[in-house]
């Protein structure tokens, strides 16, 4: 009887929409046109650049939740993924245009999330369930998150302080970014296995 009733616990939790994290993905979402408007429309790097890092912690913090409190949701599984990438997306375009990051680096960045988001659609497309997303790449787009907003510090500052960043950034950045496209080519047999999933699921 106690089993049960954990089990259709957790599935409440699964099926609930209103959970904290989703919250937090959502607030995620709608704090990026603040951020943009911080960098190209105030110019102003080193406030943008700290809002870029608490938008990257939240990010941490909203899976930790889930898993602490028992909140993963099914929306949970897409909402947090797609918050992060949009949320990436917009900031490392908006560094582009703003000028503030290197041209290869932001491109090799903007390619890799471009490929895993058409791949996701795909997927979607073809009736198979959301990936979940693997250590590998809650890693590696960690490191990125905070790779970006050192960026943004660096081409805020003058000097000593702006080459020290930029050191920074790319001791980050450089590993983060491999490890990136290292857990997008994971994803490849999880991909399969979901449409083989989904094929004996129709059978």
């Amino acid at each position: 009887m106690e089993v049960n009733a954990d089990s259709e616990l957790d599935q409440s939790w699964r099926d609930n929409i209103y959970t904290i994290p989703n919250f937090i993905s959502i607030a995620r979402l709608g704090t990026v046109p603040i951020f943009v408007w911080l960098l190209l429309g105030e110019e102003r790097r080193l406030t943008a650049a700290i809002l870029l890092g608490v938008l990257g912690a939240t990010d941490w913090i909203d899976g930790w939740i889930a898993r602490r409190f028992d909140q993963a949701s099914d929306l949970g599984k897409i909402l947090d993924p797609t918050a992060d990438r949009v949320m990436f997306l917009v900031a490392v375009f908006s560094m582009l245009i703003d000028g503030s990051v290197p041209i290869w680096f932001g491109v090799l960045t903007l390619v890799r999330e471009s490929i895993v988001a058409i791949a996701a659609l795909i997927l979607a497309g073809l009736g198979a369930k959301a990936l979940d997303v693997t250590w590998l790449g809650k890693t590696s787009s960690f490191g990125l998150m905070f790779t970006f907003p050192f960026f943004l510090i660096s081409a805020g500052t003058v000097g000593t302080h702006s080459e020290v960043w930029e050191i920074i950034s790319y001791s980050i950045g450089a590993p983060s970014l491999l490890l990136h496209y290292y857990a997008a080519i994971g994803y490849i047999p999880l991909a399969r296995y979901a449409l083989k999933e989904h094929r004996e699921s129709l059978q």
